[in-house]
Parts: C-alpha cells; structure tokens; sequence
C-alpha cells in the first residue's frame, strides 16, 4: 500500500468516527452513553447542582442539533476524501485544511472561554488526527 493511499484511509477513518460521534451526540445525549461529556460538561454551568428541567430538554435539543451537524460534518470529509482525494485534485486538501482550521479555531476558542475543556481536548485531538494525513499527502495534493 502506498503512503499517499495509507493517509488517505486515515483521513476516511476519522471521518467516520467524526460521523459516529455525532450520529451519538445527536440520539444519545440524554443516556448513560453520552454520560462522560455531560459529567464533564454540566457543572461547568451548573456547577454542583442538578441541571435544570428546561435547561436539561434545552441540552437535549442543542446537542442533537449540533450532533447532527457533526454528523454532516464528518459526511461531507468522509467523501471529498473517498472520491477527490483519491484523484488527487487539490481543492479537496485545501478545503479539508481550511474547513478544519477555522472549525477547530472558533468551536475551540469559544469552548475555552466558557471552560469547556473536554471540548478542547476532543477537538486538539481531531485537529491532529486530520492534519497528519493533511501533512503527509501535502506534495502529492498540492503539487
């Protein structure tokens, strides 16, 4: 297998776990499975107290809208890397770099200011995981 097509599987697999991940954010917010980010993510506003009735069927919808956008999100990678990486044209590298670029710089800068660390690191950590391949394929997508 060569390298350029190594990191392009690469690039496919994170975009299918981006796609999980918010297929998951978006219909399982509210249960155990979601559990982790909601114990991480609740008592930055809530501090130890309970969420709130209204605020918990706010929750509920804000993350299935954003999860659903995740979901989008990872779609629409997981086919420009599918089909015009594969063909090596280079408008597909510069809007995977771009998109994520300005992605990972307003959620996480947003993120940070309200505190949101869990966010922080799960985006840090998608970032790096969708620049590797972006890096090692830069000469055969860009020319």
């Amino acid at each position: 297998m060569s390298y350029f097509r190594l990191w392009r599987y690469w690039l496919l697999v994170v975009s299918i776990f981006i796609i999980a991940f918010g297929t998951i954010m978006a219909l399982l917010n509210s249960t155990i499975v979601f559990a982790f980010f909601n114990v991480q993510i609740n008592p930055v506003f809530w501090g130890a107290n309970p969420v709130p009735s209204p605020a918990q069927a706010f929750q509920a919808w804000v993350y299935g809208a954003w999860g659903a956008t995740v979901m989008g999100w990872g779609i629409t990678m997981f086919f420009i890397a599918y089909f015009p990486f594969r063909s090596q044209e280079g408008w597909a590298w510069y809007c995977v770099l771009v998109s994520v670029l300005l992605w990972y710089l307003l959620d996480t800068g947003i993120s940070w200011w309200f505190g949101v660390i869990i966010n922080v690191m799960l985006n840090t950590t998608i970032l790096i995981l969708v620049l590797i391949p972006l890096l090692f394929t830069w000469k055969e997508m860009t020319g």
